[in-house]
């Protein structure tokens, strides 16, 4: 599997003079090969490219995804750390199955 993603979107403009605005609410990631459907664009942002919109995907639905790929149940994978159990995608995360092949 690849995975190629950036640390945050850019908006389509700039408020200061110096190349373009971090946006975190609406950025690219694509996955190819693993187990992915080839081809296959899910979700969209807004007209400004700022904001994710329905379908959105979040970090923890990303990672859902990709140890479900890797046959890794994310539910499962659990550790206890100072009382408290904690999973990579903590409470939240579903496997977005509209990209599985």
């Amino acid at each position: 599997m690849i995975l190629w993603a950036g640390e945050f979107g850019r908006t389509p403009h700039s408020s200061g003079r110096d190349g373009r605005d971090h946006h975190p609410e609406g950025f690219s990631v694509w996955l190819a090969g693993g187990g992915v459907k080839g081809g296959t664009v899910h979700g969209d942002t807004d007209d400004f490219g700022m904001h994710a919109i329905d379908p959105v995907v979040t970090m923890h639905d990303l990672h859902a995804t990709i140890l479900h790929l890797l046959g890794i149940d994310h539910e499962r994978l659990t550790y206890r750390f100072g009382g408290r159990d904690f999973r990579l995608t903590d409470v939240h995360g579903h496997v977005v199955s509209d990209v599985l092949a």
